[in-house]
């Protein structure tokens, strides 16, 4: 366990990282400051600067033109993925909270990127099954007891040379020492990606926890 001086030196690294990285556009800030206004401590699913700027990066380096998202909250990672795909780009993104909806599609409204994300509202693996792939990049931020379903599902869907990326798969340490359902989920997703010899995979110790998925 973390004692109380090394929990703070994290989180003066963390504001150092953010510092020394590239600044996010006005209207995400924006996004950001009207999430916690309107959300509250559910402002925490967003994914924050360094990880979306790593999903931007991700989305760059794989030359994507088609991204999944599953579980898009109030746009925020869409819009930084989004910003990575060409004009003729598309990221089709799921979520099943009209109110966050709302919230993200008022934004997509004003970013010049807004028009590249297709909202599917609904639950996720019933939008899996509508999908054609190939997709470039898939982004999985969604209720952890179906991360296995999201994976299964989205990997025949996966470009040869694409990447999933999996977020809170440390879930604040509780992958130590599970209690919950949700718990529980998240180690037997680590676990199943572990054991599937059709990919290899990393988990950064970044935020929450970012595994990443290749094709082998």
């Amino acid at each position: 366990m973390l004692m109380a001086g090394s929990t703070e030196r994290m989180m003066q690294l963390e504001d150092y990282a953010i510092r020394h990285s590239t600044p996010l556009p006005p209207l995400l800030e924006e996004l950001i400051a009207t999430t916690r206004e309107k959300m509250g401590n559910r402002s925490l699913m967003i994914c924050g600067q360094i990880e979306g700027t790593l999903l931007q990066m991700l989305a760059v380096s794989v030359g994507a033109r088609r991204i999944l998202e599953l579980g898009m909250f109030t746009g925020y990672s869409a819009l930084m993925m989004a910003a990575a795909l060409p004009d003729e780009g598309e990221l089709i993104t799921c979520d099943i909270d009209p109110d966050a909806i709302a919230l993200a599609r008022s934004f997509f409204a004003r970013s010049p990127d807004g028009s590249k994300i297709d909202i599917r509202e609904g639950p996720a693996l019933d939008t899996l099954n509508t999908l054609e792939g190939p997709f470039d990049l898939v982004f999985i931020d969604a209720d952890k007891e179906n991360y296995i379903g999201y994976y299964e599902a989205a990997l025949p869907m996966l470009a040869l040379n694409g990447v999933i990326a999996v977020d809170n798969v440390l879930w604040m340490g509780r992958v130590l020492d599970p209690q919950d359902d949700s718990d529980r989920a998240i180690v037997a997703f680590n676990e199943h990606v572990r054991r599937d010899e059709r990919v290899w995979n990393v988990i950064l110790t970044l935020r929450d926890g970012v595994m990443l998925i290749r094709h082998k």
